[in-house]
């Protein structure tokens, strides 16, 4: 077999691999567009995961003038509100409401729920109607299920057509945002860099630019390096059983954000420390000859000459970083708990957005739509990352030359 053979082969293998690995994410993506990208909305992202529920009476029926309404659904005009059919995150059907007059008697009702007798409540916009009792025309009081409802016209029909008053209603928010995830996504983002970052680039700077050859650094660079390759799920248990004193210490009194986020960070010290010394590596020796022969110390050097120059694979170990904490889940199982929380604080528990996937997929019924959303949220997430990362370091580039 000639050279020139040889040479079509391992290009002809070489265009076949790139295919496939192209082909293969671009299915994925596909994948994860068909499946999610109709789910994705406002609501998704800015309302909570989970459903409080409400059983308020009407306290007054209110007869009176309400403003006009000319926007989406079906109204009603005796009771000053609107309904539309909508499909949830979960793919159940519901009837929301997405107007409300301010004097509708459904605006101002008490909770009958035991323990908040008394207190004001009442519709608002997103609520989602489960049922109700309303007064028919000859005063009885008839129970109307979510099944009898049917759809949002039907509804506004009998309210308006069929009854004299609302004596109660049955209503619940809509659930199924990722809000509180988003949040404990970021939580863990800025703790683990905030740690890792400072002690990785240090740590890289002294294996590269002031230790010798020995032993025992070789030994701790041959530890960095099977850090690099130790399953996650190792860390958390690392994390439960050697983190946890620090953080309850600071008043955390089981597993937390800041649990996750500190061994998130310990996770990333390796990624960092190895590309942050890549990065230095690449920085022509004749530079910080040239710096020395000027009169500026190794200190100076480093910081004013070297760490500039390598400025694009720092960030470059950033981004691997941020990605590998947005991405993790087996650790944080241990460390943060599968709870998934509206109100994340640091010393509390909460789902990130990868691990919410999880939560998601090992029920009963896994909601392969809202997997699949939050999936394509995660990575529309860190493109943007990329490209910010991205634009920083050419600025600092820019400002080299």
């Amino acid at each position: 077999m000639n050279r020139k053979t040889k040479d079509m082969i391992l290009d002809g293998l070489t265009y076949i691999s790139s295919g496939i690995s192209v082909f293969v994410l671009i299915a994925i993506v596909l994948y994860l567009i068909i499946q999610g990208a109709s789910s994705i909305n406002w609501h998704l992202l800015s309302s909570n995961y989970n459903v409080t529920a409400y059983n308020a009476a009407v306290v007054e029926t209110n007869p009176g003038n309400y403003a006009p309404y000319n926007g989406e659904g079906v109204y009603s005009e005796q009771y000053g509100v609107a309904f539309k059919d909508i499909t949830t995150a979960h793919n159940d059907d519901e009837i929301q409401v997405v107007y409300i007059d301010s004097s509708s008697p459904l605006a101002n009702m008490e909770s009958l729920i035991a323990g908040e007798e008394g207190k004001m409540v009442g519709l608002n916009e997103d609520s989602v109607v489960q049922s109700l009792y309303y007064f028919d025309q000859s005063g009885e009081r008839v129970f109307l299920s979510r099944t009898q409802m049917s759809d949002a016209a039907t509804l506004v029909d009998i309210l308006d057509n069929q009854s004299s008053g609302v004596y109660s209603i049955n209503y619940q928010t809509l659930g199924g945002g990722i809000r509180g995830s988003i949040i404990v996504t970021l939580y863990l983002i800025v703790i683990s860099l905030l740690i890792s970052l400072p002690i990785g680039i240090a740590s890289a700077i002294y294996l590269h630019e002031y230790a010798t050859k020995s032993k025992i650094n070789s030994l701790i660079r041959s530890g960095i390096d099977t850090l690099t390759g130790v399953p996650s799920i190792v860390y958390g248990l690392m994390g439960v059983t050697v983190l946890f004193p620090v953080t309850q210490l600071m008043g955390a009194t089981s597993t937390s954000i800041l649990l996750g986020g500190l061994t998130l960070a310990i996770i990333l010290l390796p990624t960092i420390i190895r590309s942050t010394e890549e990065a230095l590596m690449v920085v022509p020796q004749s530079l910080r000859d040239g710096s020395l022969s000027l009169g500026a110390t190794k200190s100076q050097t480093i910081f004013k000459v070297v760490l500039p120059c390598a400025v694009n694979g720092i960030l470059t170990g950033i981004l691997l970083g941020i990605g590998r904490v947005i991405g993790e889940s087996a650790a944080l199982v241990y460390t943060t708990s599968t709870v998934i929380n509206d109100y994340p604080t640091l010393l509390g528990q909460g789902t990130s957005l990868s691990l919410m996937i999880w939560s998601i997929m090992s029920g009963e019924q896994p909601n392969y739509e809202l997997a699949s959303a939050i999936s394509l949220i995660i990575l529309i997430l860190v493109f943007i990352i990329n490209i910010l990362v991205k634009v920083v370091a050419k600025r600092f580039s820019r400002r080299l030359v």
